[in-house]
């Protein structure tokens, strides 16, 4: 039997986490091992062909000198042990995707900003969360998403209430919601970098989304 490709998925520790289980699912779909990974899945030391950085709660303002003071929830633990991790993927060249809160702290780490609430910047995009591909979300037709989408124009859920606002280094906004607040990011030229605003793992019934797993395993040997 041929070897499957590994990928790390990073997220909350709770047992009950519908977000991991159904990254995993979308990735054993695509024909790859699921790797959990958070403050109580410690990882197994196998190689990762590719790391998922996940949703979940509020990136600790520190991180991006922003307002401390403000009404979020954190996890400062996660948020460690997820910038640890992204550096490495950085620094061995891993395809690297994140997804929401995934997107928002690759951001962070290449020294980027974020907007703490979005809510008061809504103007034509509504702004109840929710799980269905309610929102309009335009990507750029040049970029690598649009080819992994195969569109241009997309709907999608979202969870959110905050997003990026200045781009870290190295990184291009692909994606834009009705209120031009970035939706999509990704690196310049073989930066294999692809940061997401939604969550594509509730959303694998459309071709356009779980496509984004799989390009995740595009160049596995």
């Amino acid at each position: 039997m041929a070897k499957r490709p590994r990928v790390g998925v990073t997220g909350n520790d709770r047992r009950w986490a519908p977000s991991w289980w159904c990254i995993a699912l979308a990735l054993r779909l695509a024909g790859a091992v699921p790797e959990r990974i958070s403050v109580k899945h410690q990882p197994s030391g196998k190689p990762l062909h590719a790391l998922i950085i996940g949703g979940g709660n509020d990136i600790s303002p520190e991180h991006y000198n922003h307002d401390i003071e403000a009404k979020v929830k954190l996890d400062p633990k996660r948020d460690r042990l997820e910038i640890e991790w992204i550096h490495k993927a950085l620094d061995n060249k891993i395809p690297l995707l994140g997804i929401c809160r995934g997107a928002q702290l690759i951001n962070v780490v290449l020294g980027g900003t974020l907007y703490q609430d979005i809510r008061p910047l809504r103007k034509r995009t509504y702004n109840r969360p929710g799980l269905l591909p309610t929102k309009q979300v335009h990507i750029d037709g040049g970029s690598k998403l649009a080819q992994i989408c195969g569109k241009t124009h997309i709907r999608v859920n979202s969870l959110h209430h905050q997003a990026i606002n200045k781009l870290g280094v190295g990184l291009n906004t692909v994606g834009r919601d009705l209120d031009l607040i970035t939706q999509a990011v990704e690196g310049f030229s073989d930066n294999r970098i692809i940061g997401v605003q939604w969550h594509p793992e509730y959303l694998i019934y459309m071709p356009s989304q779980f496509s984004i797993f799989q390009s995740l395993l595009k160049n596995y040997r």
